[in-house]
């Protein structure tokens, strides 16, 4: 297949729950990267994270799929509920590149504090070469990229996203305290959360 490249933004995460920073992150980039999709990838097992606090998989890529459904450039895929074990960006890159066609421009769409601690990532020998990064900040969230490590300066975008306020920990907080989480993600996932009885 020849002619433009194809760009695709790639937006991992636990999405525990998806919310409308994610959202607004996500449309963001999109139009200021002139990506033409944005795929969100829940992972399934975070090595980084408690999984006390996570809720399932099922769930969570779910209450993706609900969130992202009105936009006609957002996509979800279940890659990494569906794999067996822990979720490394790596393998999912690789394994999204086989799917895609061949002149697919890759762009991982993660946070400043994610990317801050890139060489603590799972087998990062090539990451730079297969993909490159978007880091979404948040407003008052100062990454300076000397700061990352040195294979991914070349490679790595910062932007600052003023929807970033809103945070997954402060919804899952504010719902174990009986308190409103209206307009903080879409109302469907809400009604999921509320439903499946997630968080209490």
């Amino acid at each position: 297949m020849s002619g433009k490249a194809f760009k695709l933004g790639i937006m991992g995460g636990t999405f525990n729950p998806i919310h409308q920073g994610h959202l607004v992150a996500a449309e963001f980039i999109r139009d200021e990267f002139n990506l033409d999709e944005v795929l969100f990838v829940p992972s399934g097992k975070p090595p980084h994270k408690d999984s006390n606090e996570i809720a399932p998989p099922e769930h969570r890529w779910m209450m993706t799929v609900l969130a992202t459904a009105s936009n006609e450039h957002f996509s979800v895929s279940s890659l990494e509920i569906e794999r067996v074990g822990e979720s490394y960006t790596r393998e999912t890159i690789l394994q999204l590149k086989k799917i895609y066609p061949e002149n697919t421009e890759c762009y991982f769409i993660t946070g400043a504090d994610a990317i801050a601690e890139i060489s603590t990532w799972h087998k990062t020998e090539d990451l730079s070469q297969i993909t490159k990064f978007i880091a979404a900040s948040r407003p008052g969230y100062k990454l300076d990229i000397k700061s990352i490590d040195s294979r991914f300066q070349e490679c790595t975008y910062l932007i600052e996203i003023p929807a970033l306020t809103i945070s997954s920990t402060e919804i899952r907080k504010r719902i174990k305290e009986k308190r409103t989480i209206k307009y903080l993600l879409p109302e469907a996932v809400e009604k999921y959360i509320s439903k499946n009885k997630l968080y209490g």
